[in-house]
């Protein structure tokens, strides 16, 4: 071969961001080929694109909670995916988690909620979505331990089972299932009392829901907590070998478990947050492949959860903006997500690049007779 693979002992910041701003201008132009094979001119759709997304306008939405409804589920979801991926768990299972938080929380609402007082309503909403989900994931660390099952298959599957548990409830209309909205004549959830849904703050034009406050307040903790904490030392041994913090004392199958619940129940709280702090009501696609996207954004963000923040509410913009832009200007749905592919692809594929270069042999050879000569 006239190349072969080395890995970096380093890569410069500034190498770094030069090699994120290729990514995005690579993907931006293969997105530019794609919209002028439509008859969309490039720069006039990015433009429209970044500005809809960042402020909105009337006729796509009326307030900013559009926007939050991808970015709080985008950004807290992969800040309780990297927990476990810290420990070199593959949890693929945060949009089942989320899911199930989401159903967990709108039982509590549609009980509850009429009876109990709003503060009490919510508290036990998140306290239930968390419950539920971390259960969910901790099913999965159990049989890992005990068992040494493949927990990347088991929660990818178990995500399937959450996704057509709540397409059941969706879709079946019997005097059980209080999920529904009774006085429709085809199946539909219903809407929530106002005792069970978040406050908004006003903010000029826009309506900020207190689900963001959390998203940041949230992101702060799972740093503090994997940087500065026992547990989060516990996580990070383990991460790097098992069988090191074997030798430490550290009770790896416990840490494994407390740690896929704690992830788990982060991804509850997600479910809890867009079921009553952005739509009010339970439905069938609550997650809206929140927790796939997710996975690419912890491994971009390098498990940083500030970084996961900031990457989240980048994507938001863009998704939000090209949804509007193709209902307005009769562009296929598809294509937002079509460009948000690319950008990851891009974006994932740099990280390549950054950990790793090609030497190709002459140069290598001329290097060697310099150092030879030294």
């Amino acid at each position: 071969m006239r190349f072969h693979v080395v890995k970096r002992d380093g890569c410069p910041l500034w190498k770094k961001l030069g090699l994120y701003v290729l990514a995005v201008l690579a993907a931006l132009i293969l997105g530019g080929v794609v919209l002028l094979a439509l008859g969309v001119d490039p720069l006039a759709y990015y433009s429209r694109m970044f500005t809809m997304g960042m402020v909105g306008n009337k006729i796509a939405y009326k307030t900013f909670e559009n926007y939050l409804k991808v970015f709080v589920p985008l950004a807290l979801t992969s800040v309780a995916l990297s927990l476990a991926f810290k420990m070199r768990f593959w949890n693929i299972g945060g949009e089942g988690q989320f899911i199930l938080g989401a159903v967990a929380a709108a039982t509590v609402a549609f009980k509850l909620g009429p009876v109990l007082p709003s503060a009490a309503t919510l508290l036990l909403m998140c306290l239930a979505g968390m419950l539920a989900a971390g259960v969910y994931g901790a099913i999965v660390a159990v049989l890992k331990v005990k068992f040494g099952t493949n927990e990347t298959l088991m929660t990818l599957m178990l995500n399937y089972v959450a996704l057509y548990f709540v397409t059941f409830l969706g879709e079946t209309q019997a005097d059980w299932n209080f999920y529904l909205d009774k006085s429709s004549a085809r199946p539909m959830f219903a809407t929530f009392s106002q005792y069970a849904a978040f406050p908004r703050i006003p903010l000029g034009k826009f309506g900020l829901n207190v689900c963001v406050i959390f998203t940041f307040v949230i992101g702060i903790l799972v740093f503090v907590y994997l940087k500065y904490t026992k547990h989060g030392y516990e996580i990070a041994v383990i991460g790097e070998s098992e069988n090191t913090a074997r030798y430490a004392g550290m009770n790896v199958g416990w840490v494994i478990m407390r740690t896929m619940f704690l992830s788990g129940a982060i991804a509850g709280v997600v479910g809890f947050l867009l079921v009553s702090g952005a739509n009010n009501t339970l439905y069938s696609g609550v997650a809206a492949g929140a927790g796939f996207t997710a996975i690419t954004v912890a491994w971009l963000a390098q498990l940083n959860p500030f970084a996961m923040v900031g990457i989240s509410a980048l994507l938001a913009v863009l998704q939000k903006g090209a949804d509007t832009l193709n209902t307005q200007m009769g562009i296929p749905a598809s294509l937002s997500d079509v460009i948000t592919g690319v950008l990851l692809f891009f974006m994932l594929g740099c990280e390549f690049f950054i950990n790793y270069k090609l030497v190709f042999r002459g140069a290598e050879e001329r290097h060697k007779r310099k150092e030879a000569a030294k």
